[in-house]
């Protein structure tokens, strides 16, 4: 029997990775599984080695706090690679992790075929990792068609996929009325995967929705979250007080809720993709501590966050970052957009021109059978 071992770092990457070994799944059943992975891969009955929390560092100052802990994590997963002994790895985003174990795998077991989906952003910062990658990577999947020429010019082989979660879905009806049990509008809030994103983020987020509640009374704010996160947010929701707010975890009823909303803010990352493909207006904040982001703008090469914006090379979907994002800014952004029907309507149809660029709606597919066809 055939062997895949699957790699992820973190919840978007189990999300991909999950779209990907549906399609294998379906296409050739007797392959042998086990991962780093979390509830999506669960999902489809694939064992994890250990809980996605144990490696899910935010930021510089987080992963060199934790380096040695790191650094143990990658040698004890490496053994167990090399342990199962599987045709391929799969290792899925997280570069600073999975292409870590990659490396060293290749090295201990050269006869592992190593494929990884989401190419390190090389686009945005670190373009000479590309060299780098050539040594242990047999195959790389791209989201963007952009992407190609920097692997390319190594001779690294490449195709790209388009985006999983760009895929056309089968559109369930679900009923949501014991979340929203009034007639009122949805709203939707990712605060993000990390604890640490949350634990930023709230606060400001909280403060923000105090001061829709005093002009607009026909809201219902939705807290998109992990099944891991749900019961922290909905504790903290309650001790706030609030009785238009709820969270959420559950993915049918997830993507159902965004697809009903008149509005989406976002924590910047993966989920901006899903959220314009919803045809849902939206904005995008951020905030991280002042050493990582001082690190980061050093080193970045492109103006923008989000995904859509640095493809058009300009800001269609809003950005509050950093000291930007406060709930009074966010406050005023999001009132200001609300007031005009137009500027939502544009910001649906510029962010679609780009979006429809990354899209080949068999994405899963065309990544499943790279897969098979290494087997």
């Amino acid at each position: 029997m055939k062997k895949i071992f699957i790699i992820t770092g973190e919840p978007s990457g189990d999300k991909l990775a999950s779209k990907v070994i549906a399609k294998l799944k379906n296409s050739k059943p007797d392959i042998e599984y086990l991962s780093v992975g979390g509830e999506h891969l669960k999902s489809l009955g694939i064992k994890s080695l250990y809980d996605l929390n144990e490696i899910t560092y935010l930021g510089f100052t987080k992963v060199l706090l934790n380096i040695f802990k790191i650094k143990k994590k990658i040698n004890d997963t490496v053994h167990k690679i090399v342990e199962f002994n599987p045709d391929i790895l799969f290792s899925v985003d997280s570069p600073d992790f999975t292409l870590r174990v990659a490396k060293q795998v290749k090295k201990l077991k050269p006869n592992i075929k190593t494929i990884h989906f989401v190419a390190p952003q090389v686009w945005v910062w670190r373009e000479g990792r590309v060299k780098k990658l050539k040594s242990f990577l047999n195959h790389i999947l791209l989201l963007f068609p952009f992407e190609k020429e920097y692997f390319d010019k190594e001779n690294i082989e490449s195709t790209f996929t388009g985006h999983p979660l760009l895929e056309e879905q089968e559109k369930s009806k679900v009923d949501i009325s014991q979340i929203i049990k009034e007639n009122k509008k949805i709203f939707s809030i990712f605060p993000g995967s990390r604890l640490s994103e949350i634990n930023t983020l709230l606060p400001i987020l909280f403060e923000f929705i105090k001061m829709m509640n005093e002009k607009y009374k026909d809201i219902f704010f939705v807290f998109h979250s992990t099944s891991e996160h749900n019961h922290l947010i909905q504790n903290l929701l309650l001790k706030e007080g609030f009785k238009n707010c709820g969270a959420i975890s559950d993915e049918k009823i997830k993507s159902y809720v965004l697809r009903s909303s008149m509005f989406a803010l976002s924590k910047s990352g993966t989920i901006s993709l899903e959220i314009c493909n919803a045809k849902i207006p939206s904005m995008i904040i951020y905030k991280m501590n002042m050493i990582n982001f001082f690190i980061i703008k050093m080193l970045v090469k492109v103006k923008f966050a989000n995904i859509i914006n640095i493809a058009a090379n300009k800001e269609i979907i809003p950005e509050l970052l950093q000291s930007n994002c406060n709930s009074k800014n966010i406050f005023k952004k999001v009132d200001e957009l609300l007031e005009n029907k137009e500027a939502l309507e544009n910001q649906i149809i510029r962010s679609q021109e780009i979006i429809n660029k990354f899209k080949t709606q068999k994405s899963s597919e065309i990544a499943s059978s790279v897969l098979l066809n290494h087997l």
